[in-house]
């Protein structure tokens, strides 16, 4: 008996987009002796184990068993759990996280609300019987207590499970102790919201307060018996949650750290380790300034180490601020038109690298991720490498073609690798740069391969990638034009041309509909220069210009119909879709607009206005940027109609549905014709395996339909 074989749409759902089975979350002992990581099973098994890599013999071992711990039972997220994990883009299950100990030889994480530790040497887990649901337990450096979040509450328990108490109470049912509030956890990439002293004696504690943030409600229409759930929302021009941070002990004694909060409201990011005072990066509102602040933890006082100003905003990145072995501050800076990296006062790269984030700080030299600068040749289009830096210069450890990032302890490095010629990720385990083993992925195979091209397009070199249909003729030049879909992101934090086979799977795909695709990364999205990230300040319309930029250059040297040409998009994909087809029909003859943004007054406060401003104070921007204003897309010409496809989950608690519940009402008191496609029970991330499966097949059918073209 013979099977059928499994479609594309079908695998990509559920491998959830092939990564399942792949590993992940490493982290290596600072001994060398070994490498800790999440993988499940296989690729499409959803379930992460907690693994360990014995390096002396270079054998893999599971140390918890998601399926063991549970006796087999189902997990049972608490509604806290799941606002997490949306925050985190975490579709998996099982062990989706966990923390250690300095010495890497205890684990704790959460299962199903119970917290579990793990002995990493003997390869054994336990249940410790604590007060739930359990959120991010993190083990103190000596591994002797294990701090965690329930109910809002900041608690600590033994490691052997002995002297469960609360360190931190909500005074009310809007406060929490030791979580992220919505904003840091969606926008500043801070997750947590405890850190523990390097002694173990005490930790500093975020206090969040949302009682000053606008109630919203989210309701599934397909289920009326349902109530509406509550979200507090900061909607760009009002308030955000009322951040403090505590230095709290053992014993439960607590000391307000001190700051000028009125200024600086954001909490950004907090280091605390050996080298240093505790430290915190604050931002101001506007985030054009931000301080770097040392913190007294005896008497909670602060004092400034470093300040920055910007005149359109500050980016945060991950791994920093922190302190280097020595006490000197590790930053990243946009100095002299390039983003560096700087110890002490000091920059320790130039323009020559766009440097993205900071990956390890040791004695010798700092470990950062980063693609080519301004400069940057056509050849490195997409490639993002791991460098070595010190005052000596620099040198680039990951050799080929590539997307690569890294984790570092010692003279131990896992280097993870992505490149257009393989699919998936490949994880290398190095030690003095010499390859001493290798974490095997499990993920499935992709039922496509990319054929693409990497490439710029325009005067201002916007990078791109055209992937054609895999049976299109290799001599194009006598083939006839293929009609055309634009498949971007487009904007900020999003890069979509990567040196990378599986970023394409999706969009070759597509192309194997029978379409020549392109992905363009225009002003805004990152990986050039500070400047070119930052053009969107106060105008997000100009990414559109880049996209027509593009195409219009690269159809003069490929096979490109531009009498038929569709876009596609999510999120801010979403937006530029929809901005396209209403701002620029000449150009764009169908658009689908996932998820998308129609006016960003009801977008977050931190993201929204670090692009756009106050909406109170100056309103303009958002007028232009909109999608149903007067000023905004709907100003353009009436005439011609393009079809449009909006999809929107219902249960989207970052881009309500609100936006596409505007758009679709502006739209039709224009007269304007469009579809709407609501996703009952489906939040921003669209896991569902039926629903990721069939808005690929829907897509490609409204696509042919629109444009003419034959099913």
């Amino acid at each position: 008996m013979t099977t059928e074989p499994v479609s594309f749409p079908r695998q990509h759902a559920r491998t959830q987009r092939f990564t399942l089975g792949a590993p992940r979350a490493f982290t290596v002992a600072p001994d060398a002796s070994r490498v800790v990581f999440l993988r499940s099973d296989s690729g499409t098994d959803r379930a992460s184990s907690l693994r360990v890599l014995d390096l002396a013999e270079r054998r893999e071992r599971v140390a918890a068993d998601p399926r063991t711990l549970l006796g087999g039972a189902l997990e049972n997220l608490s509604p806290e759990e799941r606002a997490r994990r949306e925050r985190t883009r975490e579709g998996g299950a099982g062990i989706v996280g966990y923390a250690t100990d300095n010495a890497v030889e205890l684990a704790s994480f959460a299962l199903s609300g119970r917290l579990f530790t793990a002995e990493l040497r003997a390869g054994t887990a336990r249940e410790l019987p604590v007060s739930g649901p359990v959120i991010d337990p993190r083990p103190s450096p000596d591994g002797r207590h294990i701090a965690y979040v329930a109910a809002g509450a900041l608690r600590v328990v033994g490691a052997e499970g002995e002297g469960d108490r609360a360190l931190a109470e909500p005074e009310s049912g809007t406060v929490t102790y030791g979580l992220a509030e919505f904003i840091a956890a969606e926008e500043m990439h801070r997750y947590r919201g405890f850190w523990w002293a390097p002694q173990s004696d005490r930790l500093l504690v975020a206090r969040a307060d949302e009682a000053p943030v606008h109630q919203w409600w989210i309701s599934d229409p397909a289920r009326p018996e349902r109530e509406p759930r509550q979200v507090r929302y900061p909607a760009a021009g009002t308030p955000n949650a009322d951040v403090r941070l505590f230095v709290i002990g053992l014993d439960g004694a607590r000391t307000e750290v001190s700051w000028d909060r009125a200024r600086y409201p954001y909490l950004a990011s907090v280091h605390w380790s050996a080298a240093g005072a505790p430290l915190l990066l604050v931002q101001a509102r506007d985030q054009r300034s931000q301080l770097y602040l040392a913190v007294d933890a005896d008497s909670g006082a602060t004092r400034m180490v470093h300040a920055d100003e910007d005149l359109d905003w500050l980016d945060l990145f991950p791994g920093v601020p922190c302190w280097s072995p020595s006490g000197q501050l590790v930053r990243l800076a946009d100095e002299g038109g390039a983003r560096v990296l700087a110890v002490g006062e000091r920059p320790l790269t130039g323009a020559q690298l766009h440097v993205r984030a900071v990956l390890d700080v040791a004695e010798g030299d700092v470990l950062v991720s980063a693609s080519a600068g301004e400069e940057a040749t056509a050849a490195e289009t997409g490639e993002t490498h791991v460098y070595r830096v010190n005052e000596l210069g620099v040198e680039r450890v990951s050799q080929e073609p590539g997307v690569h990032t890294a984790v570092r302890a010692g003279d131990v490095t896992v280097l993870v690798s992505a490149t257009l010629d393989r699919p998936g990720s490949r994880v290398r385990v190095l030690r003095a740069g010499e390859e001493v083993a290798f974490i095997a992925s499990h993920a499935e195979v992709p039922a496509v391969t990319p054929r693409v091209t990497l490439t710029e397009g325009g005067a201002r070199r916007i990078p791109c990638a055209v992937l054609m249909p895999t049976d299109y003729p290799r001599d194009t030049a006598t083939a006839a034009p293929l009609p055309v879909l634009l498949d971007p992101y487009g904007g900020p934090h999003g890069p979509r041309v990567m040196a990378a086979h599986n970023a394409y799977l999706t969009s070759q795909w597509f192309a194997d509909q029978g379409f020549a695709v392109v992905v363009a990364d225009g002003r805004g999205t990152p990986g050039r220069s500070p400047a070119w990230e930052k053009a969107v300040h106060h105008d997000f319309t100009v990414t559109l210009d880049d996209q027509i930029e593009a195409l219009q250059d690269l159809a003069k040297t490929h096979p490109l119909d531009l009498g038929r040409v569709a876009i596609r998009g999510w999120s801010y994909g979403g937006y530029l879709s929809a901005l396209a087809v209403l701002r620029r029909p000449d150009v764009f003859h169908a658009g689908i607009a996932g998820a998308p943004v129609t006016d960003w007054r009801l977008y977050d406060t931190h993201y929204t206005e670090r692009y756009l401003g106050d909406p109170a104070a100056d309103p303009g921007p958002y007028e232009r940027s909109s999608l149903v204003t007067e000023d905004g897309a709907l100003s353009a010409p009436a005439a011609p109609h393009r079809p449009l496809m909006i999809v929107h989950g219902l249960a989207d608690d970052n881009v309500v549905v609100a936006h596409a519940l505007r758009l679709s009402s502006a739209l039709l008191a224009a007269g304007r014709p469009h579809e709407v496609l609501p996703l009952s029970g489906v939040t921003h991330m669209t896991p569902q395996e039926q629903v990721a499966e069939n808005l690929l097949l829907l897509q490609v059918d409204f696509l042919k339909r629109s444009l003419g073209l034959g099913g």
